[in-house]
């Protein structure tokens, strides 16, 4: 068992440094934030259904659980449009960083929806995350809609995992990642025209160099690292996946330091509160590969 949960940690390690390259990507790329998802979406549910449709993976899924896939979808795609929008409005790491507070959200959040009791030890932990998020809040107040946005698109990723963790149990990852980014495509579609409504884009179509970034975001940081995490999650609670998900500032933030020069607009509070959020991950690593022989204190729900 120990080793089966090494390896999911590995594999979930792995898809967070692939996540770590979409905030770089997604600066690089021209287009705004809606648009970019949705030829995110668009590439990776092509390529996608042309790799299990080959290989002969694909799952049928009927019921009223297929359009549990497809809502699931659409808060997908809505995380990633706050995402990137909270990039527009501020920068990689600022938007990276807010992934600090998914910890908290999800000890919060699990044991409403899934009955898991809650745990003393993931509450301090998501607690000093949130911590390290307020810090850079009251030092870089400048970035405060971009904070803001990618406070929601943390909240979003954070129901999103927990839905999954649930829906693994019924089909195998892939399925999962096809009807669910099938599903956000759709409904991020029929959504869009009131989006460009509201927020006019300078070009509808990608230039030859953001299609390049685009296919790389969609084979890299979309279909390997979703299809290594949910695997992963069938090992591993919701609030460890959270957690390690703030690693992803890590990865990004050293590459927006490498490419962008980041480290010269952000103050020490920023780093103050990353180290905080740093120490948040490595001590809820420690508790899964090193588990101790007590009980965790839980308080009944």
């Amino acid at each position: 068992m120990a080793a089966t949960m090494k390896n999911a940690l590995i594999k979930l390690h792995i898809a967070v440094f692939l996540w770590g390259f979409t905030g770089v990507l997604g600066r690089l790329i021209s287009l705004n934030e809606g648009l970019l998802v949705w030829y995110r979406m668009l590439f990776t549910v092509v390529v996608l259904f042309a790799l299990m449709y080959s290989k002969k993976q694909i799952q049928k899924v009927e019921g009223n659980f297929r359009w549990q896939l497809v809502g699931t979808g659409g808060l997908l795609a809505l995380h990633w449009v706050f995402f990137y929008g909270s990039i527009k409005y501020s920068n990689v790491s600022i938007a990276l960083t807010c992934y600090s507070s998914s910890g908290l959200f999800t000890a919060l959040l699990e044991p409403l929806m899934t009955r898991k009791k809650v745990v003393l030890q993931e509450l301090l932990l998501g607690t000093l995350a949130i911590a390290g998020i307020y810090l850079i809040f009251h030092f870089d107040p400048q970035y405060k809609t971009g904070i803001v946005l990618g406070l929601m698109c943390t909240l979003l990723s954070s129901i999103f995992s927990i839905l999954n963790k649930k829906q693994l149990e019924v089909v195998t990852p892939r399925t999962l990642m096809l009807y669910e980014l099938g599903g956000g495509f759709l409904l991020l579609t029929a959504a869009m025209p009131l989006y460009l409504h509201m927020f006019p884009a300078v070009s509808l179509l990608p230039t030859g160099i953001d299609t390049f970034w685009l296919i790389i975001m969609s084979l890299f940081c979309t279909i390997l690292a979703m299809d290594l995490s949910l695997q992963a999650l069938k090992y591993l609670t919701a609030f460890t996946q959270n957690l390690t998900l703030n690693l992803e500032p890590v990865y990004g933030i050293i590459l927006a330091f490498v490419v962008y020069h980041e480290n010269k607009h952000l103050s020490d509070g920023f780093y103050l509160g990353f180290f905080l959020i740093l120490l948040a991950v490595v001590l809820q690593t420690l508790r899964i590969v090193r588990p101790s022989q007590k009980k965790p204190q839980v308080f009944g729900v």
